[in-house]
């Protein structure tokens, strides 16, 4: 038995959700919590700090609405199910979910690219930073980030939109993403996955490549300053950085590159959850309570309230 989705966007998906942890409830709001306020904190500082009114930190408060934005997609929903054991979701907002989802994680990595670019100008051409960096061409690039984030989950929203979904339409998934909604179409999905994987090598491969060969140089850069002190703070940051970067890559290419049922699908949902809750859990962490300009910024900010 199977179902027409475009005639039936009141009915309604049935979602996973964790039964046999008594405390999942507890550890879903704690950590979107940690998400909001850490990153509501950083970006507050940076926008109201005059000393942080650079590329980095205009990036950096960037990337924190969104990991709030990406957060905010998934999280407070898995908490309901949680807590209700409710696991519907209709039709129309499962399909938003799943847009608003892709568009945010899109929209990450152009950003993480685009960050790793800055701090290759940085650190690799120093005396031209100041020309190339300049606030029109930030601006562009963020907003490039979010169209093509959200033009890439366009893409891909409506070509499941054309699915067959099964009469069962449980999804092996927390919530609504691409691959949970492809395994659970009837009809013939191999045009989606064709889509898919082109997508993953031209947005996650090529990302990723950027990343990499942006750090190479940098860290090739980072071993010529003479000053150990110094390597080893320009190091600190940027090994940092990469951890969480290569985390978001090889997690997420992991669930965009399984199309699998059976055995997979459990270690789909864990890289999944990795890749869309451990980046905008570590990024203020990573990228500004360890800097020193930002926690001088929130003593400053703290002592004046």
């Amino acid at each position: 038995m199977a179902i027409k989705n475009e005639s039936s966007l009141d009915d309604f998906f049935l979602l996973e959700f964790s039964q046999g942890l008594i405390i999942w409830p507890l550890i879903i709001a704690v950590t979107y919590a940690i998400i909001v306020t850490g990153n509501i904190v950083v970006f507050i500082i940076i926008r109201i700090d005059s000393h942080l009114q650079t590329p980095m930190y205009f990036f950096l408060s960037c990337l924190s609405s969104l990991d709030i934005c990406y957060a905010t997609v998934t999280l407070p929903m898995m908490l309901a199910n949680a807590l209700t054991g409710n696991s519907r979701i209709s039709f129309s907002r499962c399909f938003m979910q799943m847009y608003f989802f892709v568009s945010c994680g899109g929209a990450e990595s152009l950003l993480l690219a685009s960050m790793a670019y800055d701090r290759y100008v940085a650190i690799c051409n120093p005396f031209r930073y100041i020309f190339i960096m300049k606030k029109e061409f930030c601006l562009c690039l963020v907003a490039g980030c979010w169209f093509l984030g959200f033009g890439n989950a366009m893409l891909h929203t409506l070509m499941t939109l054309k699915l067959t979904f099964c009469r069962g339409r449980r999804i092996n998934h927390y919530f609504c993403d691409v691959i949970p909604m492809l395994e659970a179409a009837c009809s013939n999905i191999q045009s989606s996955q064709v889509v898919l994987h082109v997508d993953t090598v031209l947005l996650g491969l090529t990302t990723f490549l950027i990343l990499i060969i942006s750090y190479v140089r940098i860290i090739s850069a980072i071993m010529k300053i003479q000053s150990s002190a110094g390597r080893k703070k320009v190091f600190s940051t940027c090994s940092a950085h990469l951890i969480v970067v290569m985390i978001f890559f090889i997690t997420g290419s992991f669930s965009y590159n399984s199309l699998k049922t059976g055995d997979s699908i459990d270690e789909i949902r864990a890289s999944s959850i990795v890749y869309s809750v451990f980046p905008p859990l570590l990024n203020p962490v990573i990228y500004c309570l360890r800097n020193k300009e930002v926690k001088m910024a929130f003593r400053k900010a703290f002592v004046k309230s």
